[in-house]
């Protein structure tokens, strides 16, 4: 038994280091792995390419060149395997985040966390809490484990928020968009004007994508479905559906955009409500808990006592 240990511990690291030198080390691309990342950077837009290439231009460092290369090697593994993550891409594009540099986040993270797991052992066995061969390496899994999944917490924790300010944006955007439609312009005009009042990060990424549909031909409502669709926000899919059925018609389509804008408002002053309601909740908790405290504090002296006495 004291022999088996350490012989099945060798061999998972063993393993570990193999999976990851494999997984990093160039390959072959099949047919379909080549066709689905020409379909991936075609997806992602000449701009986003040109601003990539640029920001590859002014990173010179070399943890930043390592960065990229991990995240590349890893990015190309998700490819060949095909773990699309779509939900989390959808995320990242919210954020207006590269999925190669998330994907490097996380794997300099894991190996930060191997490192860190010794490191917390070595403190705690100084203060003789712990001992044994086998617990520095559970730790470094452990904590290997909790870093290379802490980088998804956060991006789906701001682009949750960010998601939600952006359905509030759209709502306000569908009301520039029907006023612009009773002034006399037509859907196209109105679209794009109403995506030009200002100058945020929400009406500038729809300002942006109906200017690239105008310049490749498609439909402004295709466009803002695609939108939708990419960073995961279904009132833009919803809208792209329906204007989509009723663009002919001028008076069909401020019908349709007021009852959507009308609509969305009453979501959001829902959402604010059962959220009003949940922080309400937690406050009662946290006075109920205060109370408790307060009279445990009150009653212990006087239990003491009488146990004390008897």
């Amino acid at each position: 038994m004291s022999l088996t240990m350490p012989v099945v511990i060798g061999a998972l690291l063993g393993l570990g280091v193999y999976a990851l030198v494999r997984a990093l080390m160039p390959s072959k691309r099949g047919a379909v792995a080549t066709v689905a990342r020409i379909d991936a950077m075609r997806a992602r837009g000449a701009a986003y390419e040109s601003a990539g290439r640029g920001t590859q231009r002014q990173d010179t460092g070399r943890l930043v060149s390592l960065r990229a290369r991990v995240g590349a090697r890893v990015a190309e593994l998700y490819l060949q395997q095909g773990w699309e993550q779509r939900s989390l891409r959808a995320d990242l594009a919210v954020l207006d985040r590269s999925w190669e540099r998330f994907l490097a986040t996380k794997i300099l993270l894991a190996a930060a966390g191997l490192f860190f797991g010794p490191f917390l052992f070595a403190i705690v066995w100084t203060m003789g809490f712990g001992s044994g061969p086998v617990i520095p390496i559970w730790l470094a899994l452990a904590c290997a484990v909790l870093f290379f999944f802490l980088p998804d917490l956060e991006v789906r924790r701001d682009a949750a928020d960010k998601r939600r300010d952006l359905r509030r944006v759209v709502g306000a955007y569908l009301d520039l968009v029907a006023m612009n439609l009773a002034g006399g312009r037509g859907l196209p005009e109105a679209l794009m004007a109403a995506a030009e009042v200002s100058d945020g990060w929400a009406l500038r990424r729809i300002r942006n994508t109906l200017a690239d549909a105008r310049i490749t031909g498609t439909s402004q409502w295709q466009a803002l479905g695609r939108l939708g669709e990419e960073l995961g926000v279904e009132e833009l899919k919803d809208l792209s559906a329906s204007l989509a059925l009723v663009a002919d018609d001028g008076a069909k389509v401020r019908e349709s955009l007021a009852s959507r804008s009308e609509t969305m408002r009453h979501r959001e002053l829902a959402e604010i409500e059962g959220s009003a309601g949940e922080k309400s909740q937690s406050m009662l908790v946290a006075q109920l808990l205060l109370c408790a405290g307060f009279l445990v504090f009150l009653i212990f002296p006087a239990a003491i006592r009488v146990f004390q006495v008897g």
